[in-house]
């Protein structure tokens, strides 16, 4: 069968610098850093006392006080993104059949926060069992889902994905999938995360995962640098419609770019750990390229997972020279993890509009906080450190990869009718 064409008309988000797409976009450029002392707890027993929150987010600017309390901090940061993202596409506006829109939004964790909250109280009891009623319904990770739909009346397929940190990115992906094999004409895809409490941040402690840069956070997150140890936590979320070309054509909507392809791979190698050669990697660009019928020569730029761990951005880095050989120094690669944080389940759909974002401005955002090559790094990569690029991009990759060694790639090029 012929596969429908996708386009994106709508994004939406809510990150640690920037609380709407036009003000994330704006950071990206301009090289804002979100990282700063953690808030949201008491951190002085922690290794880590950093993070990138979001900030000054009022959830009563967007629901009335009985509903804040119905909701997790991840599903509030969810709806927004989402809503946004749906106000900015008018899809709903006209007369598209919500029968035929769908949802899938996803988190790595979900309700973390009402999680830890819910069992302390119960611990510090008397054993008697004094749960919120609305526990459950705030922690699962596919309710936000359901939250966007039921306030869209949107009946077309709904669902979570959960693929650690690759969550988001999946979503897009199944969305993407749906749409052009006619099951759908169109999805709010995207995910949302909030997991900077103490059980979040001292989870990843124990696994040595976080920065411990508390003597200078604003430079914790320092991607493709020699002295890296560590991502530093992020919050927030991000929402995309994706949508049949056909359909945005009738109705008149705007276009920021075309998903060209998406593939998908899993590194078979270690739960936490990434393929020390990439393998993975390099198999899920390889994919997306197939996926999308096009060729090496066509990528101009690479929004990488690029974490800010050891061993994360030398298996990624390898995995691009590797694929792209003599061509990769001519890509422009970067990481927006260098100022916004790692938002975890969030992250894939993020990155997706900063990379769609690129390709519809002819700007690549900076990777910040470099200071020192690392010898274990193809130094040839031009990876836009310091400073935004303006260059051509006709077409632009992102990778995320997952805790289990899952790995995702998409591929958006500008739209030519």
């Amino acid at each position: 069968m012929e596969l429908k064409r996708v386009v994106v008309t709508g994004i939406g988000a809510v990150t640690p610098i920037g609380n709407n797409a036009p003000a994330y976009w704006e950071g990206l450029v301009n090289g804002v850093n979100g990282a700063a002392d953690i808030t949201r707890f008491d951190s002085s027993k922690f290794k880590s006392r950093f993070a990138c929150e979001v900030k000054n987010f009022d959830p009563l600017a967007y629901f009335d006080r009985k509903e804040v309390r119905k909701y997790d901090l991840y599903a509030l940061f969810g709806i927004v993104a989402a809503d946004e993202a749906l106000a900015d596409s008018g899809l709903l506006d006209g007369n598209t059949d919500r029968d035929e829109v769908g949802v899938i939004w996803s988190s790595g964790i979900g309700g973390l926060i009402t999680f830890f909250e819910e069992v302390s109280a119960f611990a510090k009891g008397d054993g008697t069992p004094r749960f919120n009623p609305f526990f459950i319904p705030k922690m699962i990770a596919d309710i936000t889902a359901g939250h966007i739909s039921i306030k869209h009346g949107l009946r077309g397929p709904n669902f979570a994905t959960v693929s650690a940190c690759a969550s988001s990115a999946n979503s897009l992906v199944d969305a993407f999938n749906y749409i052009r094999l006619g099951k759908a004409v169109a999805f709010v895809a995207g995910g949302s995360e909030a997991s900077i409490n103490e059980a979040g941040v001292g989870g990843f402690n124990a696994m040595h995962a976080l920065s411990t840069r508390n003597d200078d956070p604003a430079t914790g997150s320092r991607p493709f640098d020699k002295d890296r140890d560590g991502f530093v936590i992020g919050e927030g979320g991000g929402g995309v419609i994706l949508e049949e070309l056909e359909h945005a054509r009738a109705r008149g909507a705007k276009i920021y770019a075309e998903v060209a392809g998406a593939g998908l791979s899993a590194d078979a190698n270690h739960i936490t750990s990434p393929h020390p050669e990439g393998l993975g990697a390099l198999l899920s660009m390889k994919r997306a390229l197939q996926d999308a019928g096009m060729q090496l020569t066509d990528i101009d730029h690479i929004n990488t997972h690029g974490t800010s761990t050891p061993l994360g951005d030398i298996a990624e880095s390898k995995a691009i020279s590797s694929l792209f050989g003599e061509l990769a120094p001519k890509i422009s690669i970067n990481s927006t993890k260098s100022m916004t944080g790692h938002l975890l389940g969030g992250a894939g759909v993020i990155e997706s509009i900063a990379t769609l974002l690129a390709v519809q401005n002819n700007i690549v955002p900076p990777t910040i906080n470099h200071f020192t090559d690392d010898p274990e790094i193809d130094n040839t990569l031009d990876f836009t450190f310091h400073k935004a690029r303006h260059r051509q991009v006709n077409a632009a990759l992102t990778n995320t990869f997952g805790f289990g060694g899952h790995n995702v790639s998409i591929i958006f090029k500008k739209f030519v009718p």
